[in-house]
C-alpha cells in the first residue's frame, strides 16, 4: 500500500501545537485538539467579525493595521459632545482605551500607527485644522495646524510625512491636499475633482483618493505622485461618501460607506481598475478604517456602532482544519 511519504517523499507532523510560520500546502496533525489540519490559500476574500469598540461611535479617525488599530474620534449618540475624544487601541482581538484626543471633533482623518499615529482636521462646531501625534499612549497638539482647516477630509502617509486630502470648508467644498513633516503642513497640488468624504490611502509621495461626494456621490478616483494629482480611468464600482480605505496606491481596498444608503460594498484596485468582492457582514458608513488590501479593519460607523469587522483578502494563507468521515 502507498504512504503518504512514499507518494510525497516526507511525512506528517505530529505537533502538539499548530507551527507559528506554516507554508501554503503544509500539512500536520495537532495532537492537542486531535484534528489534521492543512495550510491554504484563500480564493476569495471574506469579512469577519472583530472585537466591538468599547465605545459606539461613527465619523471616527483610523490608522494602523489589522492587528494593531488605533480608532478616535467622532461622533457619538445625541446628548453627548459634539466631538469625542475617545481613543482606543486594538490589538487582533479586543479594543482597550487609551489617552483621549486633546481636542474632541468628528469628521477628522488619520496616518501612521499606533505608536506613531497623526490625527488632523474635523469638526467641532466648526471646521478646524488641529494637528494631533499619538505616542502609544497620549496626544500631543501640533500648535501648527492645516493650512485649510477642514473636515470629512482623507489621509495617508505616516506621522513624519503625512498627506490631508480634500474635505469640507464651511462650505464650500475643497481639493486642497497637505503634506505634513512631522511639524508644518505644506499645500501642495489640488484634486481634481474637489470632494468631501472620500476615502484615502497610500503614502505622501504614492497615494490614491476615491469615491466622495460632490454634489452627489462619486466614485472618481486620483491617484498623487508626491505633487500632482491624476484621474485614473478606473472608477469605484459602486459610487459612494463617508467609506473608509486602506492599503497602497496599486493594491487598495474601499469598503463601507453611504450610496445612501449605507452600504458594505468592497472593492479592490490594482493600480489602474475597481474589482468588486465580498460585503462587509454589517453595511455601515462613516467608519474608521486601516490596513493592507488583504488584511484590513472596519471599525465604527453610523449609526453609532461598536462593530468590527477583519478582513482577509483573497490569496492569503488561512489554517483550515481537515474533516474526515
Amino acid at each position: 500500500m502507498a504512504t503518504y511519504k512514499g507518494i510525497q517523499g516526507f511525512t506528517i507532523q505530529n505537533l502538539s501545537a499548530d507551527p507559528s510560520n506554516p507554508i501554503e500546502g503544509q500539512v500536520w496533525y495537532n495532537s492537542t485538539s486531535n484534528v489534521w489540519k492543512v495550510e491554504e490559500a484563500t480564493t476569495a476574500g471574506a469579512w469577519a467579525t472583530g472585537g466591538s469598540l468599547g465605545t459606539g461611535v461613527e465619523d471616527n479617525g483610523g490608522c494602523g493595521t489589522q492587528t494593531a488599530a488605533l480608532s478616535f474620534g467622532g461622533t457619538l449618540p445625541p446628548g453627548t459632545p459634539p466631538g469625542s475624544a475617545v481613543t482606543e487601541i486594538y490589538n487582533g482581538s479586543t479594543w482597550t482605551t487609551t489617552g483621549s484626543l486633546n481636542t474632541g471633533r468628528r469628521n477628522l482623518a488619520g496616518a501612521g500607527t499606533t505608536a506613531a499615529g497623526l490625527a488632523f482636521g474635523g469638526n467641532t462646531t466648526t471646521s478646524v485644522g488641529t494637528t494631533e501625534e499619538f505616542n502609544g499612549s497620549t496626544w500631543a497638539s501640533n500648535p501648527t495646524g492645516l493650512n485649510t482647516a477642514r473636515r470629512a477630509l482623507a489621509g495617508a502617509g505616516t506621522q513624519t510625512a503625512g498627506l490631508a486630502i480634500g474635505g469640507l470648508i464651511a462650505p464650500p467644498i475643497t481639493g486642497a491636499t497637505e503634506e505634513y513633516d512631522g511639524s508644518t503642513w505644506t499645500t501642495t497640488g489640488s484634486l481634481n475633482t474637489a470632494r468631501q468624504s472620500l476615502g484615502g490611502a497610500g503614502t505622501q509621495t504614492a497615494a490614491l483618493a476615491f469615491g466622495g461626494y460632490i454634489t452627489a456621490v462619486t466614485g472618481a478616483t486620483e491617484e498623487y505622485n508626491g505633487a500632482t494629482w491624476t484621474t485614473s480611468p478606473g472608477s469605484l464600482n459602486t459610487a459612494r461618501n463617508a467609506l473608509a480605505g486602506a492599503g497602497t496606491q496599486t493594491a487598495a481596498l474601499a469598503f463601507g460607506g453611504r450610496t445612501p444608503p449605507n452600504t458594505g460594498a468592497t472593492e479592490e484596485y490594482d493600480g489602474s481598475a475597481w474589482t468588486s468582492t465580498t460585503s462587509m457582514g454589517t453595511a455601515r458608513g462613516a467608519l474608521g478604517g486601516a490596513g493592507t488590501q488583504t488584511a484590513a479593519l472596519g471599525f465604527g460607523g453610523s449609526t453609532y456602532t461598536n462593530a468590527t469587522e477583519e478582513w482577509l483578502g483573497a490569496g492569503a494563507a488561512v489554517t483550515k482544519t481537515i474533516t474526515v468521515s
